[in-house]
């Protein structure tokens, strides 16, 4: 996915020396580690200043600075020196990552550099001074595994660099009985997220104000090309381009100080009479190109879609945890060839939100069934409730996640890994059949005992470990996962 609305990383290494060890053995060791990203084809900047004091601190930002470097490796080829070493965190404006040389390039006397005991003394002035490092889960290693260690933070720091310049941008308010799609903005101030808060009414001058736009017919081109002949509504094209391109123009205008944008609107009721469509195929469209649009003026989850497309470098979906599979549809289609139990599945579904790339092949823009018998006579045809992206979701590993704040202002965060089964649904909407295992564990203690709502993210790919590590990093203290059934969650009955 190319997308211009997540940062490009420009990741430096900087060593560190402590001066009672050899300086040598640092530039020895930090070449080798720029040696081992090269032939990884980990295209990083290597800083020529090695940092023993305050002065060689501010000369290495400078120069990591002037090379265009918005993400940090600190790398300690020796014990390092602990005061000049942390303060590069201050200084340097962007994510730095501190890791340590493990031993085994030299000898154990001239080649010995401690760093294993320097990580201590570094971790211990981070946290005095109140400075954020991150500090992966095995921060020691030889060069070729610092390396990798490396490739591991680029999405990390896209992600928090992603986050530091976002602005959501809602069109509300919420719909009726739908107050777990809201939550205190609190959280988004925690993490330095910025939030402009509209109303639909604001929402459908600015359409109005596109009629006619010199630019729709192109867009309209793009559209029958993405979706092909006989998928898609001919008389629906403009009215959904002229929509497209009025939440474009409306992201340029109000980015503000920012550089990101996410959206979170309202769709329902009003929307579909008033606009005379539905809106879910151009928000897939948007997402597709790394903008997410959150349904139900879900905040946080166009949030949690945002990490989500930072940390993959690919597009996402926002999905409800809906309905349960049927006990035939289980006996039919996954038992015996997949190992999963029954209460493992569940199926995924929005009314048509999910971009094309991540649906089968006879995915079509269609209607929206559930608003249709809403608001349109009964046995008319299809009019402004048209315009969904409905079919089965490709079959695919998937993370399934949510960055949340609860009702007390409490930031906290759930990640479970699985894969969108090869099996028909034999339903409507975007949706899938979701495997996740011990599922059904999850899902009461903790979808369910921690109140999370009925929306959650998907990263189509395992990026579990990745999402974490952003997670810690952020400071959500709370982050829990599918756990196995050798590792009880705290409510659940050991006797049940």
């Amino acid at each position: 996915m190319q997308s211009t609305n997540i940062p490009q990383v420009r990741l430096g290494l900087v060593a560190v020396s402590r001066d009672c060890f050899p300086i040598a053995l640092s530039e020895q060791r930090r070449a080798a580690i720029a040696a081992a990203c090269q032939a990884k084809g980990l295209e990083i900047y290597e800083a020529k200043t090695t940092v023993e004091n305050e002065k060689d601190m501010l000369a290495a930002v400078k120069e990591v600075t002037d090379a265009g470097c918005n993400a940090l490796t600190v790398f300690l080829g020796n014990f390092g020196p602990e005061t000049p070493e942390t303060l590069i965190a201050k200084y340097f404006d962007g994510p730095c990552m501190f890791v340590a040389a493990a031993e085994g390039d030299g000898d154990l006397i001239n080649g010995r550099g401690d760093a294993y005991c320097g990580m201590l003394n570094c971790s211990y002035n981070l946290g005095m001074r109140r400075l954020k490092g991150y500090i992966p889960e095995y921060p020691v290693g030889t060069a070729a595994e610092l390396a990798d260690k490396m490739a591991d933070f680029v999405p990390i720091a896209r992600t928090i660099l992603g986050l530091r310049d976002l602005k959501i941008i809602t069109f509300g308010p919420r719909p009726q009985d739908f107050f777990a799609c809201n939550a205190p903005i609190k959280g988004l101030y925690e993490l330095g997220v910025e939030i402009e808060e509209n109303s639909e009414l604001d929402l459908l001058v600015a359409y109005r104000e596109h009629e006619g736009d010199a630019r729709i017919p192109a867009v309209c081109e793009d559209m029958k090309a993405e979706m092909g002949e006989g998928k898609y509504y001919p008389d629906l094209l403009a009215r959904m381009a002229q929509f497209e391109l009025t939440l474009l123009d409306w992201a340029e205008a109000h980015k503000g100080s920012r550089k990101y944008v996410a959206f979170a609107d309202k769709c329902w009721p009003a929307f579909p009479s008033q606009f005379g469509f539905e809106p879910c195929y151009v928000n897939s469209r948007l997402a597709s190109r790394g903008i997410p649009v959150s349904c139900e003026v879900d905040i946080y989850g166009a949030l949690s879609e945002y990490i989500g497309i930072c940390l993959s470098g690919d597009t996402v979906t926002l999905l409800d945890i809906n309905n349960s599979v049927p006990q035939y549809l289980y006996d039919e289609d996954i038992k015996g060839k997949f190992d999963y139990q029954l209460t493992d599945t569940f199926m995924g579904f929005h009314c048509g939100n999910t971009p094309s790339c991540k649906m089968c092949a006879d995915r079509a823009v269609k209607y929206q069934l559930i608003q249709h018998r809403l608001l349109e006579p009964a046995g008319s045809d299809p009019d402004f409730t048209r315009g969904t992206l409905e079919g089965d979701i490709a079959p695919s590993d998937i993370t399934f996640y949510r960055l949340q704040c609860d009702s007390e202002g409490t930031l906290r965060a759930y990640i479970a890994q699985g894969e969108v089964l090869p099996v028909a649904t034999r339903s409507f909407g975007g949706i899938g059949v979701f495997a996740i295992p011990e599922m059904g564990r999850f899902y009461r203690h903790v979808l369910v005992q921690k109140r999370y709502p009925h929306h959650g993210a998907v990263a189509f790919g395992h990026y579990g470990k990745l999402m974490f590590e952003v997670f810690k990093y952020l400071g959500v203290a709370d982050i829990a996962y599918n756990q196995p059934k050798c590792l009880p969650y705290p409510t659940e009955n050991p006797w049940a």
